[in-house]
């Protein structure tokens, strides 16, 4: 099965300094037709202003990613870390017991970001915070950016704290095929281009949900990038 969620039809909220589109769920946007795929809870598509930005929150036992498509953050947080992240890095932090963390947009232009929430499988870890750069990825690969699988286990990625994976897939017009283990499902959003799946068009920030399926084949139209959630199913 393949669910497509279109950019134009997600849940959104105009803050003037934050503009967030919502695929799922989150704090005051509500919509009972939809439902978490969990362990993956939050996907937000935010563009947030200059000189703007989250001051100083909590969280706690969430593994939250952060993908910047353009500008950069500044992120702060209660355990001592600080930096910045920009085009083509990505961040994690583990909250773990709790951590108080802020991020804003100290640069000149908009800076437009995924924000992915995974509900970790253990709980009140140390929290930590991490960022790797990923712009250097070649056209018509897949490549994994973090994970908490054990075939994973001793690679030098970014490790999370769940049964899943964040994985990048660039496209040009070349056809990509991803082969889907039994028990696990997948949540993609494309980041930019334009691609199809089984007849689906999916146009730039879409979103796409697939179950039930073993394998998905990426007919891609133009330069595409995809950045995916593959995840046991809960």
């Amino acid at each position: 099965m393949i669910e497509h969620f279109k950019f134009k039809n997600l849940g959104n909220h105009n803050y003037g300094w934050l503009n967030a589109r919502y695929h799922f769920n989150f704090a005051n946007y509500y919509n009972p037709s939809i439902k978490p795929k969990t362990p993956l809870i939050v996907w937000n598509d935010d563009t947030i202003k200059p000189n703007t930005g989250f001051p100083m929150h909590s969280h706690q036992n969430m593994e939250i990613i952060t993908y910047i498509r353009k500008g950069l953050i500044v992120h702060e947080d209660s355990i001592g870390n600080k930096g910045e992240i920009q085009k083509g890095e990505i961040q994690i932090m583990s909250a773990g017991s709790g951590i108080t963390h802020s991020e804003f947009n100290y640069g000149v232009e908009d800076t437009l970001l995924f924000q992915i929430w995974i509900e970790p499988n253990k709980k009140n870890i140390k929290p930590r915070w991490e960022n790797i750069s990923i712009k250097d990825y070649n056209l018509d690969s897949i490549n994994v950016l973090a994970s908490g699988e054990t075939q994973y286990a001793k690679s030098d990625i970014l490790k999370i704290n769940q049964d899943a994976s964040i994985i990048k897939i660039n496209g040009s017009d070349d056809n990509l095929s991803y082969q889907i283990r039994n028990n696990r499902h997948l949540y993609f959003v494309l980041e930019k281009g334009k691609v199809k799946i089984n007849n689906h068009e999916i146009n730039e920030r879409d979103g796409v949900y697939i179950i039930n399926e073993n394998k998905i084949n990426f007919n891609f139209i133009e330069d595409s990038e995809i950045i995916m959630v593959d995840m046991i199913q809960k």
